[in-house]
């Protein structure tokens, strides 16, 4: 009779692989949260126009900000449900600890990330090809890999970026919740509350708040800022886990 012992990475890898296969249903939630997002994103982002007596010009910009925003919050939801109690239970049916659980999840979530990030800018190319055969557009600005591939890998790359950074936020907030149920109406309250008082109190605290995170202008730095929080925050939660009772 022999011994098998497992690695981390083996127990990691069935880990990553089962989850991929549970949560395969959160990729449908995410084609109808796209979907929902590129419906508010018909009537365009913005507009302007002018006129004269022989002609009028009327210009309207379609993206896919609605998409993303809507993908952002499909990614918050994911990491919150893949840390419910049913889904922890799941990592019994493994020889596991709490490192190989957290490890797979946040490779499911960088995955999930992947996906809905890529897709969501992608959703911008069908967007202007739906307004082009549904509305009277007379001439088209186009941006995309063949007239801007630095850009449009950019672009894709920093929204792969902004979900993951949701996701490990909604990761965090699914831990904490899963520790103590009060999190549930304290987190929201906390995170208005204090949105509101820096607001009215010291507006020029939130500024640079959101500036550090969102307006960084060069790329690099952007990825290290948004890895570095991703990875706290995955982190953190990983120590959380480590209160949580052990099944019985």
């Amino acid at each position: 009779m022999s011994l098998i012992e497992l690695s981390l990475s083996d127990v990691v890898k069935k880990q990553y692989k089962f989850k991929l296969r549970a949560f395969f249903g959160s990729f449908s939630s995410l084609a109808f949260m796209q979907l929902l997002g590129l419906l508010f994103s018909l009537g365009g982002s913005g507009g302007m126009g002018f006129s004269s007596e022989h002609y009028s010009i009327h210009i309207s910009y379609y993206s896919a900000e609605m998409v993303i925003v809507f993908t952002l919050l499909w990614a918050f939801l994911t990491a919150i449900l893949i840390t419910a109690k049913a889904a922890r239970f799941d990592d019994f049916s493994f020889v596991s600890n709490r490192i190989s659980s957290n490890i797979a999840n946040a490779l499911f979530l960088v995955t999930a990330s992947v996906i809905g990030g890529t897709s969501a800018i992608l959703s911008g190319y069908l967007l202007r090809v739906i307004t082009y055969f549904t509305s009277d557009v007379q001439y088209g600005v186009n941006s995309g890999l063949l007239v801007a591939p630095k850009e449009f890998f950019l672009g894709i790359s920093a929204t792969i970026l902004y979900v993951l950074l949701f996701s490990s936020i909604g990761y965090m907030f699914g831990m904490l919740v899963q520790i103590n149920k009060i999190f549930i109406v304290l987190l929201p309250c906390l995170i208005i509350g204090s949105w509101i008082f820096l607001g009215i109190t010291n507006e020029g605290m939130i500024k640079p708040i959101f500036d550090f995170i969102f307006r960084e202008s060069v790329f690099s730095l952007f990825f290290i800022k948004i890895i570095g929080i991703s990875g706290l925050l995955f982190a953190g939660a990983a120590a959380l886990s480590n209160r949580m009772e052990v099944r019985k």
